[in-house]
């Protein structure tokens, strides 16, 4: 029951956080630099953790690395969210759109570099928040990329097996939320905008998460920007 979970210090991660320890695993947990301009999300990931390690009812410590892989990603730069001089959409999610903020093969990357470190560690299993909402727009993010990653991780990693795990994959943001409000997960720790500075809210990914709360009937607790 030991897993090591990539932490974005997004809302989806922080909740596969939350669940894992409800369901009882001991979690170990990475966050990647890959010189994301929304650098501020491996920060919220440190305050999620410090929240979880620091409130008296939880008391968890928690494993937290931040792995340093920004020397790769400087040479896959044709996203908005790894190169400065290419611009956050302002809009919900299109074809279009999600095109511009894909990382080229970035969750292969660093879930390569995960399995790594889970077999380094002599932990089972590696746990990443892909969810049903990603499918049509990011193909690292669906199932048949999954099960082809598995297939060969279990031969690269004969000798210490370790499974790779995205239990929301089926799950719309909106049920991950749902998720999160019935386990208490304290969102305001958490960030989604894909622009430096505060969350703009005019984004794919800011409106994605505020609809999930408004499914929910609920309303997000961070701050946006005024507009």
């Amino acid at each position: 029951m030991k897993t090591l979970l990539i932490f974005s210090g997004g809302m989806d991660s922080a909740t596969l956080l939350w669940k894992l320890y409800s369901d009882g695993y001991d979690v170990e947990t990475i966050t990647f630099d890959y010189g994301q301009r929304h650098r501020q999300e491996i920060e919220y990931a440190q305050k999620m953790i410090k929240f979880m390690k620091e409130d008296p009812d939880l008391g968890i410590d928690i494993r937290h690395d931040i792995v340093d892989v920004r020397s790769v990603f400087k040479y896959i730069d044709s996203s908005a969210l790894t190169n400065p001089d290419i611009e956050v959409p302002e809009c919900g999610y299109t074809d279009e759109s999600a095109k511009i903020t894909v990382v080229p093969n970035r969750n292969q990357i660093l879930l390569s570099i995960a399995v790594g470190i889970a077999a380094a560690r002599g932990i089972d299993s590696v746990m990443y928040a892909a969810h049903s909402g990603d499918h049509s727009l990011y193909p690292d993010c669906r199932p048949e990329f999954l099960e082809s990653l598995n297939e060969t991780t279990r031969i690269s990693t004969l000798w210490h097996p370790v499974r790779i795990e995205a239990p929301f994959i089926h799950l719309t943001k909106g049920d991950i939320v749902k998720i999160g409000l019935e386990l208490g997960v304290p969102y305001e720790y958490t960030r989604s905008c894909y622009n430096a500075g505060q969350s703009c809210g005019v984004c794919p990914t800011c409106i994605e998460r505020m609809e999930a709360f408004t499914i929910n009937g609920m309303t997000d607790p961070i701050m946006y920007l005024p507009h």
